[in-house]
């Protein structure tokens, strides 16, 4: 796998002596994972991953999906439900009957970069079979190995800095060892809490990320009214619309001036009406006493206007799952976008990118997307976007 990379005029880079308030994703690695090999992604506040079919654009954004969704908490088995299709095609099997892929990232914050590297056996059974929390120093914080395959758990040692240096104990092999960690990590030495501030550094970079997938035959028909948080389908666009034409004036204006640059025809207003079914429906201004519903736009509009609203509205409008207990101030939403270009014309797609760099320069948002060339092309001149092109 080639990776080349080239990044948009004038991007600005972090300064190496301030440590970032907010924690985030600063590398993606993927090893014998699908058609991956060995490579290495840098990741920016906007990054774009370009390439022909086949190069593994959508795999790598399913690798960095998995991440989240572990360090989130959920079980091994619900994020790769179909394990051996990750696997290469014709990787053979170890001696043992063994085959697998790795997964890691690079999270920078506080406590300076910190690195995660994951080892997933896919046959004959699903589970971790190593995983390593290292430091800036390279120091290693945690690591677990599978000790005794007939059970379900690998040993884990961690750093402790005490009287006894390093502290072990059996950990499930079906979960991330690092999101485990302030479970059952006191605190109570200077060891300890370098574990933790690392691990959860890592956990609140990598959970904090919401699936974008658009699709504009669930956006068409009125919906029930809800709490007003988008769905990754977004197909209850027009509960939200409801939301923020009332609880949010100035991102709201923001996006009717996002529509009306995007979308055929004036737009000089969106809002959302209460049916006698007690169902929502949006509705787009088209001037004075004028307006459609929403569901009349076409499939590339519909797109645009979505990844517009989630840009625009942030992590408390998403059906996403950041750290409770970390102020948002402090969290930094990565949207995972697999097409972001699909359906939209030049003129829409270089509105968007405009649209997300901007955003993602403010730092309480970041954006991992595929693109086809011409979105690639137009972001390369796109100030603060970065464009990863990914060859077989």
């Amino acid at each position: 796998m080639t990776v080349v990379i080239s990044t948009g005029r004038a991007a600005s880079a972090p300064s190496g002596a301030d440590r970032p308030a907010r924690p985030f994703a600063s590398e993606l690695r993927l090893d014998a994972f699908a058609s991956h090999r060995r490579t290495v992604i840098p990741l920016g506040p906007l990054t774009l991953l370009a390439g022909g079919s086949g190069s593994g654009k959508s795999t790598a954004l399913r690798g960095y999906e998995a991440l989240a969704r572990l360090a989130a908490g959920d079980p091994l088995e619900d994020v790769f439900p179909d394990p051996a299709a990750w696997v290469p095609e014709g990787a053979g099997a170890d001696g043992q009957g063994r085959r697998g892929f790795r997964l890691g990232c690079t999270v920078e914050g506080p406590v300076g970069p910190v690195r995660l590297d994951l080892a997933v056996q896919a046959e004959p059974s699903l589970r971790i079979v190593g995983e390593r929390l290292t430091d800036c120093g390279g120091e290693e914080l945690l690591s677990t190995a599978l000790r005794d395959p007939r059970r379900s758990s690998v040993q884990a040692a961690w750093y402790t800095a005490g009287t006894v240096p390093v502290t072990r104990a059996p950990f499930p092999d079906d979960r991330l060892g690092t999101a485990l960690l302030p479970l059952r990590v006191a605190g109570t030495t200077d060891g300890q809490l370098r574990v933790l501030a690392a691990a959860e550094q890592v956990v609140v970079a990598l959970r904090s990320a919401f699936v974008c997938d658009p699709q504009p035959r669930r956006m068409r028909a009125p919906v029930p009214v809800g709490e007003g948080r988008l769905t990754s389908c977004c197909g209850n666009l027009a509960d939200v619309l409801h939301r923020t034409h009332s609880r949010c004036a100035q991102r709201h204006a923001r996006l009717v001036a996002t529509a009306d640059a995007g979308c055929a025809g004036p737009v000089t207003g969106l809002t959302a009406e209460r049916l006698e079914d007690g169902t929502v429906r949006a509705l787009t201004g088209r001037g004075p006493g004028r307006g459609t519903p929403l569901g009349r736009l076409g499939d590339g509009e519909l797109r645009y206007l979505a990844f517009a609203l989630v840009l625009l509205t942030g992590p408390h409008v998403l059906v996403a799952d950041p750290a409770a207990e970390v102020p948002s101030a402090m969290q930094a939403l990565t949207v995972l976008a697999d097409g972001l270009d699909r359906g939209l014309d030049s003129r829409q797609t270089g509105e968007l990118l405009a649209l997300a760099a901007s955003i993602c320069a403010n730092g309480h948002m970041r954006l991992l997307g595929t693109v086809g060339e011409g979105a690639a092309a137009a972001a390369r001149g796109t100030a603060g976007a970065t464009v990863v092109d990914l060859a077989r």
